[in-house]
């Protein structure tokens, strides 16, 4: 049965088009996805991303389990409300997710993880947890709004409780902070986000998400959908789990090397996360594959599944779009390691040149240097 979020209502009747997107009625637009797209760029957008998984981990030992759990290190936490982005690996090393995890105190972290593993993810995670008599709690009664642009700080700060303005002001980059709305409805205010802009995402309990979702609304910001988070995102250099990586490959080959910290415990031994004797011997054997950035300077579409010639055989467009913000198609693919020459697409036995290029494209609004050649 397809699942709905608590705003799926207000979506309809903002006239948006919804689609299933891994087993949940979502918004793909309202009617522009390109207007969204440029509204998020130049001033303010927001998406309903209620459908991820919000799972509170209570423990004596919640840190010593993430120890395991993730590639990353939880060790760079440090100071409540810090943010870590991560992936969680099986023994081979593959992507089972990739998350972020907030430091609240040192018996409570909190993790956002993908919609289409929820149920994956949650089995593995209880899985893994249950050693360390952790609790992990899915909190299923959160919804999550992300409001992003360089206008979207300010509209969100704008509908706080004044008690709270001053906090959520000062917020740092990849943290998170307890406020109130000024309607008083508990809020978990978060600096990050999925599309290159600055910005939050609010988880709230869903008997406050529509009023806060209509206060953003007043306020000015434009309702957007999956198809603008996707190019967005792409834009900004940021995977799509499924698409760019899953199980199948590792964070060497998923271009997530700077999420891997092979450290060492406390103890001073060697971390023992879980695929990390499977990332060393890959590196050691030689990455087979790696995640590429493409550039096509030319007229025509970048779509998953074509086929990417290069010096050293054959890959494959994993995500591929036309961005908005540089008016190119723009793609990730997975090709052979090593040197890759010229670069070439197969569209329909025609092979059309394209140009390698170092991800994010987009910034802030910005064109990077590699995105204009």
């Amino acid at each position: 049965m397809t699942r709905k979020t608590v705003l799926n209502d207000s979506h309809r009747a903002l006239g948006a088009r919804m689609v299933d997107f891994g087993g949940w009625d979502m918004p793909i637009h309202y009617g522009s996805q390109i207007d969204e797209h440029h509204a998020v760029r130049r001033e303010a957008g927001m998406f309903d991303v209620s459908h991820m998984t919000v799972v509170d981990l209570h423990g004596a030992r919640a840190r010593a389990f993430l120890r395991r759990l993730l590639a990353n290190s939880v060790d760079k936490l440090q100071t409540a409300g810090k943010a870590l982005y991560s992936c969680m690996l099986d023994v081979r090393g593959g992507v089972i997710d990739d998350l972020i995890v907030y430091l609240q105190d040192e018996s409570f972290f909190r993790m956002v993880v993908n919609a289409a593993t929820r149920e994956k993810d949650l089995a593995w995670i209880r899985e893994q947890a249950a050693p360390f008599g952790v609790d992990v709690r899915e909190r299923t009664e959160l919804a999550i709004i992300a409001v992003q642009g360089p206008q979207a700080r300010a509209r969100v700060i704008g509908l706080l409780h004044e008690g709270d303005r001053a906090a959520a002001q000062e917020l740092g980059r990849f943290a998170a902070v307890h406020v109130r709305s000024a309607g008083g409805a508990p809020l978990f205010l978060a600096r990050t986000g999925y599309t290159g802009e600055d910005g939050f995402e609010v988880v709230l309990p869903e008997d406050a998400a529509v009023a806060f979702w209509n206060a953003l609304l007043a306020a000015g910001v434009t309702p957007a959908g999956l198809g603008a988070r996707d190019t967005l995102r792409l834009e900004a250099g940021m995977n799509l789990y499924g698409q760019d990586m899953d199980e199948s490959t590792t964070p060497w080959e998923a271009g997530l090397a700077w999420t891997v910290a092979l450290d060492e415990a406390p103890a001073g031994q060697p971390r023992d996360f879980i695929g990390r004797a499977a990332l060393e011997a890959q590196r050691e054997a030689g990455v087979p594959r790696r995640l590429v950035g493409l550039v096509m300077d030319g007229k025509g579409v970048l779509r998953h599944g074509q086929k990417v010639l290069t010096a050293q055989g054959e890959g494959e467009i994993l995500s591929g779009t036309f961005s908005p913000t540089l008016g190119k198609a723009i793609a990730f693919a997975r090709v052979p390691a090593g040197e890759t020459g010229r670069v070439r697409v197969d569209i329909r036995g025609r092979e059309v040149p394209l140009r390698v290029a170092r991800f994010p494209l987009v910034r802030e609004g910005q064109a990077q240097p590699d995105a204009l050649g």
